[in-house]
């Protein structure tokens, strides 16, 4: 756990939550009833008018049409109860003593999978949002001493239930302390483990709110019948070192017209701030 002081991070002393131990320790870990059902019929009724109002953003070209339909971004710019829902009291609880007190969202989507028997979505194989943030040979265990650093977390506030038929987001618990990404060779392996440890499923309730670390191994279960599709407002939180990344770089950067037009090969556009879409932004 850490915190920060007169801007530097140092150990922290304070006692923290069981969800912030429990992403620290594990990788993962679930609020639950964080929102009531009038919260929740309020997101679900600016949510629903972001998808009627605006259009697929088309971020991502290797998505079927019908999938990118699924994807709402920048959603906190798109809806005031999503802009208050990232400030949650419990959800800050959690993620403050591993990221620190100022940091911030990197990315804030809304997913509104309908039912459907197959998805092409990378997200339904193993991966990792980021990382890994401290690559290790795997013959070189971690020593348990050190607590794990922890450099962004993912949130799914979940607007309805999401049980094991809908596929939910399922975790190895401790892989993110494993300092590598998932096996290529098994990245559909259901039965995928880490250190003897196998997928947790992370079922969940209207009103829950299910939290990651980027590190951790996860992907979306396979579907089964009685799928009833899911709907939740997926927010990233990175360090304040982290880039934020809710806008493509393209659009937002800190960069004159006549830099951009200077720079000529794929690596001249990169190291000046422009890169492609990849996880929290596409």
């Amino acid at each position: 756990m850490l915190s920060r002081e007169r801007g530097y991070l140092k150990l922290r002393t304070a006692p923290a939550s069981d969800a912030a131990a429990s992403l620290e320790r594990d990788g993962y870990a679930v609020l639950r009833g964080v929102l009531s059902a009038s919260e929740r019929e309020v997101l679900i009724d600016e949510v629903e008018a972001v998808y009627a109002r605006l259009p697929a953003d088309g971020r991502n070209p290797h998505r079927p049409p019908e999938e990118d339909e699924d994807f709402r971004y920048e959603m906190l710019n798109r809806s005031p109860a999503c802009q208050a829902l990232v400030s949650h009291p419990r959800i800050l609880e959690a993620i403050e003593p591993l990221l620190g007190e100022d940091c911030h969202v990197i990315a804030n989507t809304c997913w509104r999978n309908p039912p459907r028997p197959q998805h092409s979505h990378g997200g339904g194989f193993w991966h990792i949002d980021a990382g890994p943030h401290i690559p290790r040979d795997p013959s070189i265990p971690w020593d348990e001493r050190i607590p794990y650093p922890v450099f962004a977390i993912g949130t799914h506030v979940y607007l309805q239930d999401c049980p094991l038929e809908s596929g939910p987001t399922g975790v190895i618990p401790g892989s993110h302390k494993s300092g590598a990404f998932p096996p290529r060779e098994h990245v559909a392996d259901v039965k995928l483990t880490w250190n003897g440890r196998g997928v947790l499923p992370l079922i969940a309730k209207a009103g829950d709110v299910a939290m990651f670390v980027s590190d951790v191994w996860h992907r979306r279960l396979p579907t089964l019948p009685g799928d009833a599709g899911r709907l939740f407002v997926q927010v990233h939180y990175g360090r304040r070192d982290l880039a934020q990344r809710i806008r493509p770089t393209s659009t937002v950067n800190h960069l004159d017209s006549a830099t951009i037009e200077r720079a000529e090969t794929p690596r001249a556009r990169t190291v000046i701030g422009l890169h492609g879409n990849f996880f929290y932004d596409g």
